[in-house]
């Protein structure tokens, strides 16, 4: 993601205003506003691969895989005196179950997902590991499972929240498989890194 030029300081209403009506995505962290970079091939294909795995073993369920155009905000609920605090993004694929809870009536910010999964790239991998997954901790609840998937090498790390704090795991290899408990369901690497051709490292 890139920062706007020369842009002011926004609240949390302008914002969403000005989200509402672009056609472009933007992020917006504590009074500022970041332009999302389009996605690479890589990137598109293993999106697709998930939601495509994660929407088969989800169908008759009371849990569902959503869109990477579905905002999630990760802070305080915005007061009428126009806050800036705060964090809106859009995460590549999330899951909520049961029924969908919104900030408001336009039904574009939610607050409630139980999964969320993010394709790593390198314009934007330092955030999603650093300020974006120290907000997802902090403001999310019901967040059970945030997935980091790399696009250079068949590898994926888990985040998994336990009563007594968050458990990390690697799966790498296209043998491996990532078992997602909350949801009972499980993704093999191979089905994930399905079409994506990585590059062979030397000795």
């Amino acid at each position: 993601m890139s920062v706007l030029p020369s842009q002011p300081r926004y609240n949390v209403e302008d914002y969403l205003a000005l989200e509402r009506a672009s056609d472009d995505r933007h992020e917006f962290l504590d009074g500022q506003i970041y332009a999302m970079a389009g996605e690479s091939v890589p990137h598109g294909d293993i999106c697709m691969n998930l939601g495509a795995e994660l929407r088969a073993q989800l169908r008759g369920r009371a849990c569902r895989v959503l869109s990477k155009d579905l905002k999630v905000r990760s802070g305080p609920a915005p007061k009428p005196s126009y806050s800036r605090r705060g964090l809106f993004s859009y995460p590549d694929l999330v899951v909520i179950c049961g029924e969908p809870q919104f900030q408001d009536e336009h039904r574009d910010v939610l607050l409630n997902p139980i999964v969320i999964i993010e394709v790593l790239s390198p314009s934007t991998e330092a955030f999603d590991r650093g300020e974006k997954w120290l907000r997802y901790q902090t403001w999310l609840p019901t967040l059970a499972h945030y997935v980091l998937v790399s696009q250079i090498k068949p590898e994926v790390e888990h985040y998994h929240r336990r009563p007594d704090g968050w458990l990390y795991s690697l799966v790498s290899g296209l043998e491996g498989t990532l078992r997602l408990e909350s949801i009972d369901c499980t993704l093999a690497l191979s089905e994930i890194c399905d079409r994506i051709v990585f590059a062979v490292e030397e000795n």
